[in-house]
């Protein structure tokens, strides 16, 4: 049993459903990125998706875009990333999962991804535009279960290819809340209900659902119908209008802290 199926048995047992954290790996600066990851995590965030910057997002909306575009100034990397993954296992065992696009990873040589990721301690990917049909090439020689790959489900997905794409999944699936780009605002809880049903007569994974969840009410409402919770948007925000000004980790920390109480049932 990996990093993240632990994670899941334990917040069964505490009746509590997985805060999902989201941010751009090197933004601002890598050290203070680290600072902020450490306070999330001393906050109760559950699982971690560190966001490998890229130049051309396709699902992302301008606050995510603009975290990617500082951390770029930076020189971040796939190559950072797994390094920044290695300092965060230091200090902590909750699952840490690589968000990022396709060609970063292409970039960095598609045999290595893997076994460079395992080694520095991540437990899984999430790359946004590559599709079953697509991922032979990055995953044909996965054999074992250690390094899950996550999936992605739109609201527009329809139940025959949630099926297919839930049997390729590992770890727990990422149901978009809504069409459109990450930080729009608006959700639709009976959509999210009707969703949640057909996945649940279809997989056993474990589904979290993000896109336009930003405040705890938004937390309460969605932990409500899924497993998770994913926030990505309302934490780079935070950080984008406080770079620069003392405490921006413990100010991270106490939002995390927020959100987590609103998953706990």
């Amino acid at each position: 049993m990996n990093r993240i199926q632990k994670q899941f048995e334990i917040l069964k047992q505490n009746s509590s459903k997985a805060l999902v954290g989201f941010v751009t790996a090197g933004d601002p600066d890598v050290d203070t990125s680290l600072k902020i990851i450490t306070a999330m995590c001393e906050n109760g965030m559950d699982i971690l998706e560190l966001g490998v910057p890229f130049s051309d997002p396709t699902a992302d909306g301008p606050v995510i875009q603009r975290s990617s575009a500082r951390a770029l100034k930076n020189h971040v990397s796939l190559d950072t990333v797994l390094k920044m993954v290695r300092r965060i296992r230091k200090n902590t065992e909750i699952p840490i999962i690589i968000f990022s696009y396709y060609n970063p990873i292409l970039a960095y040589g598609v045999g290595r991804f893997r076994p460079d990721a395992v080694s520095a301690g991540a437990d899984g990917v999430l790359v946004v535009d590559l599709p079953p049909e697509e991922s032979d090439e990055l995953t044909s020689g996965w054999t074992d279960g250690d390094f899950s790959l996550i999936r992605l489900l739109a609201p527009t997905t329809p139940k025959e290819r949630m099926m297919q794409i839930a049997s390729s999944a590992s770890g727990f699936l990422y149901l978009v809340s809504k069409t459109g780009v990450t930080g729009s605002d608006g959700l639709d809880s009976s959509e999210i209900g009707t969703q949640m049903n057909i996945l649940r007569s279809i997989t056993n994974l474990p589904v979290c659902v993000g896109f336009g969840i930003s405040s705890a009410d938004d937390v309460a409402v969605v932990a409500s119908l899924s497993d998770g919770v994913v926030i990505g948007s309302a934490f780079e925000r935070l950080i984008e209008e406080n770079t620069g000004k003392p405490g921006l980790p413990d100010l991270l920390g106490k939002r995390t802290a927020e959100y987590k109480a609103a998953t706990v049932r």
